[in-house]
C-alpha cells in the first residue's frame, strides 16, 4: 500500500536536512512555553512514495550478531530505544528514556566531493522524570551521519550522537554496556551501567514483526527486556546513585504502518513476579483496533510466548489531557490476559510525561497492580 508524501512529513523531513546543513541541532525542551507543530509519529512510520527504492522487511530471516545490534542504512528508519525505572538510596523514584533514531533520507549517494556528504540523519530523545518532584524535562538532538558526529558501529557496538553514548564493553557482545547522555541546559543526565538478565526475545514471526495489511509494511524487532541498571542520574543538576531495571528494543523498517493507521499504544511491563510482558495495540483511523496488534510475554528464565491481538484486552480507564499541546491520553489502562490469568491496572506514575519534541508522543513510567505487580513504561502515539 503506497500513498502520497504528506506535507508533515516533508516538514520533518526539511528539518532533519536543516540539521544537516548547520552541522547540528539540540536543544532542551520548554515544557511550559506554547506547543510548536509537530509531526505525527504513525506519519512519519508510513508508506511513502518512494518506499520501494529502500530495502523493505517483507519476511522472517535469521539475525546476526553483533551485526545486528548496529546500523542498517538501507532501510529507511531505525532506532535503539532503552527505558527504565530507576530508585535512589532514600527510596526517591526516576523513569529515564534514551533514543537514537537513524533516517535515511535518500535511498542512495549522491556524488558529493565533501567531508560533510551524507545521506544518514540522526535523531535523539533524552527524558528524565523524577517522580518524588513530579517533574518530566527532556530534550531532542538532530545531527547528520558524518565526521563522527553520529553513527554505530560494532566490534565493540557503539551508537552515538554527538556525546550521547551507547557503548558496549566487549569485542563482541553487547552487554554488558554503558550509556550516557547529558543535557546541561535543563539539567539532566544519566550514566548507567547495563546487564542482560535475560537474552533476548524476537518480536513476531522470528523477528518480522508485520504492522499491516501489505507484509512489507514491517519490521525487523527485537528486544531485550529485563536489564538490570547501576550508575547515575541527574535532575536539576543534583546527581543520585541509582538502581533498578531497563528495556531495550531495536526495531528498523522502511514503512512500519498502513496509512489507515492513526497511532500505536505500546505497553513494556516488568512484573514482580519475574515475567516481562509487551503489547502493542495498533489503533485505525476509525478508532478500532487493527488485527495486527500484538505482543510477547517472557518467562522468568526467558523463554517466550508471541502474542496476537485476540489474547489480550485493553480498555482505557482514565485521560489526561496536556495543557501544553491540548492532545488528550488515555493515561491508566486496563490490560487482560485471561489465558494468563493476568488482569493488571496499568497507570502513569505521572500524567505529565508527554514528549513535546518534534515528533509528538506520551512517553513515560507507568505502576502495574492486580493478579501482578510492578513497573514499566508505555508509550502512546497519534493522539
Amino acid at each position: 500500500m503506497m500513498r502520497r508524501m504528506d506535507p508533515g512529513l516533508l516538514g520533518l523531513l526539511g528539518l532533519l536536512l536543516g540539521a544537516l546543513i548547520i552541522g547540528g541541532v539540540r536543544f532542551g525542551l520548554d515544557h511550559a512555553g506554547p506547543a510548536a507543530e509537530a509531526q505525527n509519529l504513525a506519519e512519519v512510520m508510513g508508506p511513502t512514495a518512494d518506499a520501494d527504492a529502500f530495502a523493505r522487511v517483507t519476511g522472517p530471516r535469521p539475525l546476526a550478531f553483533p551485526a545486528d545490534h548496529g546500523a542498517h542504512p538501507d532501510h529507511r528508519t531505525e532506532w535503539w530505544y532503552f527505558t527504565g525505572n530507576l530508585t535512589a538510596g532514600n527510596g526517591d523514584a526516576y523513569g529515564f528514556q534514551l533514543t537514537l533514531f537513524r533516517s535515511a533520507l535518500a535511498p542512495s549517494m549522491a556524488e558529493r566531493d565533501s567531508d560533510w556528504a551524507t545521506r544518514q540523519a540522526w535523531m535523539g530523545h533524552f527524558a528524565v522524570t523524577d517522580l518524588a518532584a513530579g517533574e518530566h524535562r527532556a530534550a531532542e538532538r538532530y545531527q547528520r551521519g558524518a565526521l563522527g558526529l553520529a553513527g554505530a558501529s560494532v566490534r565493540p557496538v557503539r551508537v552515538w550522537l554527538d556525546d550521547w553514548t551507547i557503548e558496549s564493553t566487549g569485542p563482541e557482545a553487547l552487554f554488558p554496556l554503558t550509556i550516557r547522555a547529558e543535557d546541561p541546559d535543563i539539567g539532566i543526565a544519566v550514566d548507567l551501567a547495563l546487564t542482560a538478565d535475560k537474552p533476548h526475545v524476537l518480536q513476531g514471526d522470528a523477528g518480522y514483526s508485520r504492522k499491516g495489511a501489505d507484509p512489507a509494511n514491517a519490521s525487523r524487532y527485537y528486544s531485550y527486556t529485563r536489564l538490570a541498571a547501576s550508575g547515575e542520574v541527574a535532575f536539576a543538576d543534583r546527581r543520585t546513585s541509582v538502581s533498578g531495571t531497563a528495556w531495550l528494543d531495536r526495531e528498523w523498517s522502511t514503512s512500519a504502518l498502513d496509512a489507515n493507521q492513526q497511532g500505536w499504544d505500546w505497553f513494556a511491563l516488568q512484573l514482580d513476579d519475574g515475567r516481562d510482558l509487551m503489547v502493542y495495540r495498533l489503533r485505525r483511523t476509525d478508532g478500532r483496533t487493527d488485527p495486527n496488534s500484538a505482543g510477547i510475554l517472557v518467562d522468568p528464565d526467558g523463554g517466550s510466548r508471541v502474542l496476537d491481538s485476540d489474547d489480550f484486552r485493553l480498555t482505557p480507564q482514565r485521560h489526561w489531557e496536556s495543557p501544553r499541546t491540548g492532545s488528550r491520553y488515555p493515561v491508566a489502562w486496563r490490560l487482560q490476559l485471561p489465558d494468563e490469568g493476568l488482569d493488571l491496572q496499568v497507570e502513569a506514575r505521572l500524567d505529565g510525561q508527554e514528549m513535546p519534541t518534534t515528533v509528538r508522543y506520551w512517553e513515560g513510567s507507568v505502576a502495574v497492580e492486580g493478579t501482578a505487580d510492578g513497573v514499566g513504561y508505555l508509550e502512546m502515539t497519534g493522539y
